[in-house]
């Protein structure tokens, strides 16, 4: 399943309605945004289970202003509506299947209780 592009009107939509959600926050005159897409796209005709979207930046700035992002490309993951990963940089292809690896083997029940704990300052 090919990447769709994600905006202001259906992000919130993408992430809610998706249990594991790949962000790539790029822009069209990024070098290393273009060498990175097509690793991601490639990754999403893998993994056709998982919601692949991109931000172009430049057209979502809201977006992009949002989450922060300040160096692109930006690679974010949630699964159930978490951030479990957000770094800037290109990742190899293996770079990018490990991590799809480690979110889908991921204890959510687990993650939960560890943000549940955080936001009540108790160590978990």
């Amino acid at each position: 399943m090919a990447a769709i592009e994600a905006t202001t009107d259906n992000f919130n939509e993408l992430i809610e309605g998706n249990d594991m959600v790949l962000i790539d926050f790029w822009a069209p005159w990024c070098g290393p945004c273009r060498s990175f897409a097509p690793t991601f796209e490639a990754a999403s005709d893998s993994h056709p289970d998982i919601v692949f979207a991109k931000v172009n930046t430049e057209e979502q700035q809201e977006l992009a202003a949002a989450f922060n992002i300040r160096s692109i490309p930006t690679l974010m993951a949630f699964r159930d509506q978490i951030v479990l990963y957000a770094q800037p940089g290109a990742m190899p292809a293996s770079g990018l299947e490990q991590l799809i690896g480690q979110m889908r083997a991921l204890d959510m029940d687990a993650v939960r209780a560890d943000i549940a704990a955080a936001q009540q300052g108790k160590p978990s």
